[in-house]
């Protein structure tokens, strides 16, 4: 009967709170626990992430709110993807003798390239940055490292500055707590369904 009454008492809340949580959906399992010959039903909840709601002073300001989330729900995939490809990449690379580094990364560098050429050619520039600032926040290294790291610092700077030519910067870093935590919020809510 207790349990029953704190069931109760966590949807009011849920209910209660709904209206500042932009799309909340509950999963809940549940499972029977014997407890001294008597039954309980446990729920596990997922975290819900509940923010103020945004007040946008312009119109400009809510078209560029909702074009970030267009960007990052296109992009984050994509950032997970390269950041695993990296991870493996580096712990293969780790095993081979520099000859052998080359031959492999020239490889895989033309697989990966027919992989994601057509999707990364139909992105926007915002995109494209997008998928850099991500990129850096999945990876904690920025774009310009990742080239120095697989290719070389003089390719680097050469895309470094062709970056800089489009109004770029490779060297940009993620910053989640102070210039990109409008992303950070929409990368949370994204990643949790709520959005």
């Amino acid at each position: 009967m207790r349990l029953k009454a704190v069931h109760i008492v966590v949807a009011c809340c849920l209910i209660a709170v709904s209206p500042m949580c932009a799309n909340v959906s509950l999963q809940t399992n549940t499972l029977p626990a014997e407890q001294e010959n008597d039954t309980l039903y446990y729920a596990i909840l997922h975290d819900v992430y509940c923010y103020a709601p945004l007040k946008f002073k312009n119109k400009q300001q809510e078209r560029f709110y909702w074009r970030t989330v267009r960007d990052v729900k296109k992009t984050l995939p994509y950032a997970k993807r390269i950041n695993q490809a990296i991870i493996e990449a580096e712990d293969t690379l780790a095993k081979m003798s520099p000859k052998e580094r080359r031959r492999w990364w020239n490889k895989r560098e033309r697989e990966l390239f027919r992989e994601y050429e057509k999707d990364f050619r139909n992105m926007t520039a915002s995109q494209g940055r997008m998928l850099m600032l991500l990129l850096d926040r999945e990876s904690n290294r920025t774009s310009y490292e990742l080239i120095k790291t697989f290719k070389s610092k003089f390719v680097a700077d050469f895309w470094q500055f062709i970056a800089k030519l489009f109004k770029n910067d490779l060297k940009e870093e993620y910053d989640a707590n102070d210039k990109d935590r409008i992303i950070e919020r929409i990368i949370t809510l994204v990643e949790n369904d709520q959005l």
